[in-house]
C-alpha cells in the first residue's frame, strides 16, 4: 500500500517557507528516493505577504500536484493559521509557532505548539534560522523525513559559511520536538 503524505507550510514573506519546501522536498526525493512534488504560492511583497509552500512526498507516483487538504499543517503567524488552518484533514497533525500564533485552529487530530521563533533567537542567536528550527521539529514530530536526510539536505541548501549555525537550529528543532513528545 501507498504512503502519500501532504504538508503545507505557511506563514509571511521572508520567513524561509519556500525553502522549508525545497530541502523538506529535497531530503524526501534526494536523500531518501521517494517521489515528492514541491510548490510555492506568495504574493507579490517580498516580505510580509501571504506565503505558503507545499510538499508532497510518496511512495509511488504522484497523479495529482496540489494539495488541497494537507496531512501536516505547518503555521508560522496567526494569519496563516486562520487561512490555512482550515484546509488541514480532521485527523491531520498541525505544528504552530506559538512566538505568533496565539489563537491555533480548532483541530480535531494532533496539534503541536513550540515557540519556534524564540527558539532560534535564544538559542541560536538569530530569528533567520527559525525555518531550520521549524524544519527540525516537523522531522521529529511527523517522521515524514529521517533525521539523516533532512541534514543532508539543508546543508546541502544553506549558503556556504553558514552550515554550524544552520545544523545548530535543526539540532534546536530535534530537540524541542522531543521534549512536546516526551510530555505526552
Amino acid at each position: 500500500m501507498s504512503k502519500t503524505v501532504e504538508i503545507s507550510l505557511g506563514g509571511s514573506g521572508g520567513q524561509g517557507l519556500v525553502l522549508m519546501g525545497l530541502i523538506l522536498a529535497e531530503a524526501a526525493g534526494i536523500h531518501e528516493g521517494r517521489q515528492v512534488v514541491c510548490s510555492q504560492n506568495y504574493g507579490p511583497e517580498s516580505r510580509g505577504g501571504a506565503s505558503r509552500s507545499d510538499v508532497i512526498i510518496s511512495d509511488e507516483e504522484i497523479d495529482y500536484p496540489e494539495v488541497e487538504h494537507p496531512d501536516v499543517l505547518f503555521v508560522f503567524n496567526q494569519a496563516s493559521a486562520r487561512k490555512y488552518g482550515p484546509s488541514l484533514k480532521p485527523d491531520g497533525t498541525l505544528i504552530y509557532d506559538s512566538t505568533f500564533v496565539v489563537e491555533p485552529p480548532a483541530h480535531a487530530g494532533r496539534a503541536f505548539d513550540l515557540p519556534i521563533t524564540r527558539l532560534a533567537r535564544d538559542q541560536v542567536g538569530r530569528d533567520l534560522v527559525a525555518n531550520i528550527v521549524a524544519l527540525g521539529a516537523v522531522t521529529v514530530l511527523t517522521g515524514i523525513v529521517g533525521r539523516e536526510a533532512i541534514t543532508k539536505a539543508v546543508l546541502g541548501r544553506v549558503p556556504k559559511g553558514t552550515e554550524e549555525i544552520n545544523q545548530q537550529a535543526l539540532k534546536v528543532g530535534f530537540e524541542a520536538a522531543e521534549s512536546v513528545l516526551s510530555r505526552q
